[in-house]
């Protein structure tokens, strides 16, 4: 039976990633035997960015205070005396024509509050993942949106801003695609010609099984392709 480090190491390999899948666990109490994260970010994706290079660590609702979008995806609510954070960032968001208004209610969101969120590389994760986060290069991107089809576990959904909410999307529906957005591309440093793959946690065994079988009908199909152009092309 494969493992997480298996699941990682084929994705790794065939995905030609550069940074480490990120397993995600919403919690309804706190793990014991994870480190319970200390310090402070600006939003709640710098945890998948901690996570991909370093050990497994949980967060308490608290923690994505400093992240109103974040928050609202998670289904978090601030505290009173902060609620105002996301008015405000939503205010200012809809004056310089980035989002409308009327989006808002649109936008998926966990389902519950969680009492703890778990994040780890996907090789070390302690807990079953909800869903899985993949930064990928577009050729990347579409390997593994065909294995998903191929697996019949695709929303077939590629989602624009906030990223954050694909997590919520993914794991109701199907592996989805995001396109990332300014603000995560800030704080997890994503290079500009990489987007997310979101895989749920319980299609990673059938979507990776796939994938070596896509790759490698990809691999053919260079061959054939690159014949047919050696061939056809007259300019």
């Amino acid at each position: 039976m494969a493992t997480y480090a298996d699941f990682e190491g084929t994705l790794t390999r065939l995905l030609g990633l550069d940074r480490a899948p990120v397993a995600v666990t919403f919690c309804d109490s706190e793990p014991t035997g994870v480190r319970k994260f200390a310090g402070q970010v600006p939003s709640g994706c710098s945890f998948w960015k901690l996570a991909a290079g370093g050990a497994p660590f949980y967060t308490v609702p608290s923690d994505h205070y400093n992240c109103p979008i974040g928050s609202y995806t998670h289904n978090i609510a601030l505290p009173k005396e902060r609620e105002n954070e996301l008015t405000e960032v939503l205010g200012l968001m809809a004056q310089i024509g980035y989002v409308k208004l009327e989006e808002v209610p649109q936008i998926p969101r966990w389902s519950k509050k969680p009492a703890a969120i778990v994040y780890a590389r996907l090789a070390q994760t302690p807990l079953p993942p909800d869903v899985v986060i993949v930064a990928a290069s577009a050729r990347a991107a579409m390997l593994l949106t065909e294995a998903s089809i191929a697996a019949g576990t695709s929303s077939g959904m590629t989602l624009p801003r906030p990223t954050c909410m694909a997590i919520a999307a993914a794991y109701g529906k199907g592996m989805t695609l995001s396109l990332a957005c300014i603000g995560n591309r800030v704080y997890t440093d994503l290079p500009d010609d990489e987007i997310y793959g979101m895989i749920r946690g319980t299609d990673l065994d059938s979507v990776v099984g796939a994938l070596g079988k896509i790759a490698s009908a990809n691999d053919q199909l260079t061959s054939y392709h690159e014949g047919r152009k050696l061939k056809l092309l007259r300019i």
